[in-house]
């Protein structure tokens, strides 16, 4: 029983434990066994108390005992990204800055996971305060690919994309600053989720780049990542850049999973030039599949997306330099040289040094040039209005189409180490994910199949307009749903070190 409860699907789960056929505390129990059996060699995670998962599972049971009206994934197991904050378990945001530190306060998105009775299994792995596309910047160390154990698993988001890959959890919670959700879901074999910005709260997540930020799902299949998606978005008073709108209809979305009569736009810039060739490959299929399935395929060109890369690294390490100076050791977290002959600033100096790593350390030092007197209009300014020619591109094509599509990632999983001293090389995992992120707007990474070289998984990026969420579950799932036979197999099959 315990096999088979971890590789249900969460809606399965969640019907499973509505119904009385199983309980909370038996499936917090198998994912539990789940994770201490393989998790040594993934390292998803970085914190998981039994005790307190358990008690979380036969509260759930409790509550459904005593007819309380609960979501459609209560009693489900979720990985929780090491961003949010939780009061009951550390959180670290993958930096020794923050080693040890119990928050005194849940994130938006945590009470909203314990409000609709899903069950927090832990903490995951990320890369440190989310800047990274591999999880090797995290100071607890590298998480692995369950596909490929020498393998990255992305990030930043990566410990929650390697414990929903290798069946450790259902669902998990990612940040999607740059790519941080859909990269990972897309080198993983499994469904990632950017939401509209705003329309997900940031109150609680430990902020990179507050106008890019965005917290979203990982599943295993696209009506699990609509449940989760619906279970913690909407308008939060805490979060002044929450958009006060209902959620869309992304549940709904999902299980229509029809594209007849949609329009959908190739991406010119963005179509898999220079990409890995079973990259290309596997996308060009997916969106022959789409016209097959009643799709209308044009390309679109928008082409100032060729910016949207230097444009991004001026304008998330100016914020990240703006928002890492709370972390100077007064507070809160770390506390280095404080022996009673220091200045402050001589004890916040050496905090800095010694609880920053280096690819925090090189983004603060980016963000400030970038914003220092003289250098502001030239850098920063300058980054701003590409910023809008993106958005003005993205405007345009809409304007003719439902959808975008690209290839999530330029390649599949890369070894643990390859790009680790080439900073630049590291930034180009993000090249086709970045523009949504500068423009705000919706979009989502589906498997479609797995590249000839080397076998791992390729993604489907499909990207709809600010608050059109629902558009790319419904044409994600008739991508899933096509390819059902051919893909969506069990992936510890592909994974025989697991």
């Amino acid at each position: 029983m315990s096999d088979d409860l971890v590789r249900r699907t969460a809606a399965e789960l969640g019907e499973l434990i509505a119904s009385g056929q199983t309980s909370a505390a038996e499936v917090a129990r198998a994912h539990l066994d789940r994770v201490q059996a393989v998790d040594g060699r993934v390292r998803a995670f970085l914190h998981v108390d039994e005790e307190t998962v358990l008690a979380q599972a036969r509260r759930v049971d409790e509550r459904l005992a005593a007819g309380e009206e609960l979501g459609p994934l209560a009693g489900v197991p979720i990985a929780h990204k090491d961003v949010f904050t939780t009061t009951d378990m550390p959180t670290t945001a993958g930096s020794r800055i923050l080693e040890g530190w119990r928050p005194p306060y849940d994130a938006t998105v945590t009470a909203r996971l314990r409000e609709a009775g899903l069950i927090i299994l832990g903490k995951t792995n990320m890369d440190e305060f989310a800047m990274g596309s591999s999880t090797e910047n995290s100071a607890y160390g590298n998480t692995h690919n369950p596909w490929d154990l020498t393998r990255i698993p992305g990030g930043s988001s990566g410990g929650s994309s390697a414990a929903v890959a290798a069946y450790e959890a259902p669902l998990a919670t990612g940040t999607d600053t740059g790519g941080s959700i859909r990269q990972p879901a897309a080198v993983t074999g499994i469904v990632g989720t950017k939401p509209t910005y705003g329309g997900s709260s940031r109150y609680g997540v430990i902020a990179f780049a507050s106008s890019l930020d965005t917290p979203g799902p990982f599943a295993r299949n696209v009506l699990d990542a609509a449940l989760l998606h619906q279970a913690f978005s909407g308008h939060d008073r805490m979060d002044s850049t929450s958009i006060d709108q209902p959620v869309p209809p992304v549940v709904e979305a999902a299980r229509r999973a029809d594209v007849t009569g949609m329009t959908v736009g190739v991406v010119r810039e963005l179509a898999g030039d220079g990409s890995q060739p079973g990259v290309r490959a596997r996308f060009q299929e997916a969106v022959d599949l789409l016209e097959s399935l009643g799709a209308k395929v044009v390309e679109v060109s928008c082409p100032n997306f060729t910016y949207a890369l230097p444009a991004y690294y001026l304008i998330a390490p100016s914020e990240c330099s703006s928002n890492l100076a709370r972390f100077d050791a007064m507070r809160y977290g770390l506390r280095v040289g404080d022996d009673g002959t220091r200045s402050a600033e001589e004890v916040m100096a050496l905090t800095r040094a010694k609880g920053f790593g280096a690819e925090v350390k090189r983004r603060i030092m980016l963000g400030t040039y970038a914003l220092s007197s003289g250098y502001y209009d030239a850098y920063y300014g300058k980054a701003q209005q590409v910023r809008t020619l993106i958005k003005r591109d993205f405007d345009a094509a809409f304007g003719q189409v439902d959808v975008l599509l690209s290839p999530t990632t330029p390649t599949t999983a890369f070894p643990l180490g390859e790009r680790a001293d080439d900073p630049m090389a590291m930034y180009l995992a993000d090249l086709y994910t970045i523009p949504s992120n500068l423009a705000g707007n919706a979009a989502i990474s589906v498997p479609c199949g797995l590249a000839d070289e080397d076998g791992l998984p390729v993604g489907l990026q499909i990207m709809a307009p600010a608050l059109a969420d629902h558009r790319v579950y419904q044409a994600a799932a008739a991508v899933e749903r096509a390819l059902q036979d051919t893909w969506n197999g069990p992936l510890l099959a592909k994974a025989p070190e697991l």
